[in-house]
């Protein structure tokens, strides 16, 4: 209900004019509706704070400026997430007379992230860095950059000291701490297990990152780094060689001319009976799936089915191999980056190009096709191992 004039009278309930229609803008938006950004204020939210900041360095690691990210959850609660990237830009640009760092911390880009040398990139397509501030009670940016260290202050997104010019330095790198909001978010209390369980996966996603996570409260190091990629992905998936049907886990890339989009396979079957698939589209977890999936799981039954027919695997009259069949037992990581790409949701759960359908499609084909072709024994493996899990 409205209340309107002297509260001790009831409302005109017949009064309701432009000026009961509140627009949220900016910073307000969210604050107020911090789930549409997001997902959620509760443990999950939180932690995804901690992710919009990382994919930032992330991105300098794709672009080729950046192989160092470390992690560290404070004494006090807090989050410093440091990388050793070009470090955000601090020039001012006229007319709004705001270094490029404010800007990025401070201004909404719906749609498309601001800096344009980024090919692929990941969290919240341009939002990322303004929301973690917006849900931060205190946070300090540090950046290393011509020749300098530069520093600035913000509370709840607003910049309460200007961007400052310190000491020389020859480094380069960005350095973001915050502390959320406790009046946000429904705990403030970091989980390490959470938090180490999503660098390790984006270590194995992003082959030659080093990801390195501290805990202060007391100190707890780790750090992450995986040259073999989505490989030793597998291999963490499949912990118990004794039930592998095959080993090593087959891997292979690959990328367009255009380079506006590369996918990364590994996969391995084993004899427990369940296995697990996990997708990703630009280091982000594509829990629903999508056209990445599909592409995937459509290419793999066909091929597997040409493959059994052709060496005589399975007979003229039998039945196809199913696509449930193949499953039993498959651990599978796929990672398809992509310059544009388009999810369902702001949650990013379902990838929804088309073009990643045929790409993947067209991928699997040519690279899974050659590995059965030169390895016969293990593909006769992998098929009588599908086959008897199917009776």
């Amino acid at each position: 209900m409205t209340e309107t004039g002297n509260p001790s009278q009831p409302a005109n309930v017949n009064e309701y004019t432009a000026s009961h229609i509140q627009v949220l803008e900016g910073h307000e938006a969210i604050r107020k509706r911090p789930g549409m950004y997001i997902g959620t204020t509760s443990e999950r939210g939180l932690h995804q704070m901690v992710y919009e900041v990382v994919t930032y360095a992330v991105d300098e690691h794709l672009a080729g400026h950046a192989d160092t990210i470390n992690v560290t959850i404070t004494a006090d609660g807090s989050v410093r997430i440091a990388d050793n990237g070009r470090g955000v830009p601090v020039e001012v640009r006229e007319p709004a007379g705001k270094s490029a760092v404010e800007r990025e911390l401070t201004e909404l880009s719906f749609g498309s992230k601001r800096h344009t040398g980024y090919g692929v990139s990941g969290g919240l397509s341009g939002l990322g860095l303004c929301v973690v501030n917006v849900l931060a009670s205190r946070l300090t940016v540090e950046v290393h950059r011509d020749g300098h260290r530069w520093t600035q202050e913000y509370e709840k997104g607003t910049p309460v000291t200007a961007l400052t010019r310190n000491e020389a330095t020859s480094e380069h790198g960005t350095v973001i701490a915050f502390r959320p909001d406790a009046g946000i978010f429904e705990t403030t209390r970091f989980s390490f297990a959470t938090l180490s369980e999503r660098l390790q996966e984006l270590a194995f996603l992003n082959g030659g990152l080093a990801i390195s996570l501290t805990d202060e409260r007391p100190e707890r190091p780790v750090r992450h780094h995986h040259t073999d990629g989505l490989r030793a992905y597998v291999a963490h998936l499949n912990p118990y060689p004794p039930s592998l049907v095959h080993s090593p886990a087959i891997a292979f890339e690959s990328e367009n001319q255009d380079k506006t989009i590369s996918v990364q396979v590994a996969m391995q079957w084993n004899t427990r009976p369940t296995g697990e698939f996990r997708s990703f589209a630009n280091s982000t977890r594509t829990h629903e799936g999508g056209t990445h999936e599909h592409g995937f799981r459509t290419a793999l039954t066909n091929l597997v089915n040409d493959y059994a027919r052709r060496h005589d695997l399975i007979s003229p009259d039998d039945e196809d191999i199913t696509a449930e069949a193949l499953q039993q037992g498959l651990t599978a990581v796929i990672s398809l980056k992509l310059a544009h790409p388009v999810f369902e949701g702001a949650t990013k759960t379902r990838l929804g190009n088309p073009e990643a359908n045929a790409y993947v499609q067209e991928t699997v084909r040519e690279h899974l096709t050659d590995w059965l072709d030169h390895h016969p024994n293990e593909a006769t493996a992998i098929i009588r191992h599908i086959l008897n899990a199917s009776t």
